[in-house]
């Protein structure tokens, strides 16, 4: 063989094998978008600090605070779980639950919640079921990104965000279920 014909060979050998690694990310496709506001919020059965399964058709005709965040007992979760449980009795008031979901174990969704006197139920989705269903990104492979639906009493998700506020988010979800009623 010539040193042309090697180089050749060589160089379709890495072209093949180029696209043969690239046809599964191709496979793939981009990365999934948020739950679209208007559309019907997917249903999910998750199993909280209790171990039961939690499902949102549990919740028809309440409105749903469903929110995700990235890791239990860490410093800006333990301040939004905080917020939320400060004002249970005003989601309460307001016909609305809170639901909070994470990639971490039931295992340690009890932990926190035996540590941080929380109430409302976490559920854990460590095969990305809801995290997945919802759109919500995840962070270095690890952590769900703090990100908060509103579903309405007729299981329409209403609102979204990308929460950045963590200090007044549970504030502001209060205000738009207020708004919406």
């Amino acid at each position: 063989m010539t040193r042309t014909r090697v180089l050749s060979a060589g160089l379709a050998g890495m072209i093949l094998c180029g696209l043969a690694l690239a046809a599964p990310l191709a496979a793939a496709g981009p990365a999934p978008e948020l739950a679209p506001v208007g559309a019907p919020a997917p249903n999910f059965s998750l199993p909280s600090q209790e171990d039961k399964l939690v499902s949102l058709a549990d919740y028809k005709g309440k409105w749903v605070v469903l929110y995700f965040y990235p890791k239990d007992q860490t410093s800006g979760c333990t301040i939004e779980a905080h917020n939320f449980q400060r004002d249970l009795p005003k989601y309460d008031a307001l016909n609305a639950v809170v639901l909070g979901v994470s990639l971490d174990t039931v295992e340690s969704h009890k932990t926190w919640c035996t540590k941080d006197s929380l109430t409302f139920k976490l559920l854990a989705d460590p095969d990305h079921k809801a995290i997945d269903a919802y759109g919500v990104p995840i962070q270095g492979g690890m952590y769900a990104k703090r990100t908060t639906f509103l579903i309405s009493p007729a299981g329409k998700v209403v609102q979204e965000w990308t929460v950045k506020d963590i200090q007044g988010h549970s504030a502001e979800v209060l205000a738009a279920i207020t708004s919406m009623k």
